[in-house]
């Protein structure tokens, strides 16, 4: 089990989707978030990872996207629990990412580093415009997502986002106003528009 600091009032204020805690009221200190990887989902990005490599083969491209599926799921399972990315999965998965990517596709490198840097910006953006809205867990991720996706990147954000208005429109039909401030995890959805670009 691993924890994640947030600042007081706020959860996950540096590596997910915010979320008001009773700290709010009361000025406490900062608070621990303990998370673990949940052993069903390490077994779904198995089996993912083995799909993806039957799918593409064994090749640097398709080891790469079978690992990075593998990883979205658990990142999922833990946001969808949690509410969180953990810097100590996305942060190194990144570097890993773009690692791999110069060292198998040099020539392509450019385009690699820009899709992370910039992918991470278009969602900092609203982050910082709207604290709460789009935690810095997802700004990360996009970065990671970037570096796996190179240009293809921006797609797969869009039907992340598509993917999420069903959902927060039936969370509004089903809890009316109360759903309004209640957030959904994010990463969910960018992982599934990662999949879809990645398998396509």
């Amino acid at each position: 089990m691993a924890t994640e600091r947030d600042a007081p009032g706020r959860v996950d204020a540096s590596d997910g989707v915010y979320a008001r805690t009773a700290a709010d009221q009361q000025d406490a200190p900062a608070i621990a978030r303990a998370w673990s990887v949940p052993p069903a989902a390490a077994g779904v990005g198995a089996v993912l990872a083995l799909v993806t490599l039957v799918r593409l083969g064994t090749t640097p491209h398709g080891i790469l996207a079978a690992g990075v599926l593998a990883l979205l799921t658990i990142l999922s399972a833990i946001d969808l629990r949690w509410r969180l990315l953990p810097n100590r999965i996305v942060l190194p998965a990144t570097v890993a990412v773009l690692g791999w990517q110069v060292a198998f596709f040099p020539g392509r490198a450019p385009e690699w580093l820009l899709a992370a840097v910039g992918a991470g910006a278009l969602l900092l953006v609203p982050a910082l415009l709207k604290p709460g809205g789009i935690g810095m867990g997802d700004v990360k991720l996009a970065a990671l997502l970037g570096a796996a996706l190179g240009a293809a990147v921006l797609s797969a954000i869009m039907l992340g986002f598509l993917a999420l208005v069903p959902v927060a429109v039936a969370a509004l039909v089903r809890r009316g106003t109360v759903a309004r401030g209640a957030t959904l995890p994010l990463g969910p959805f960018l992982a599934l528009g990662a999949a879809v670009v990645l398998l396509a």
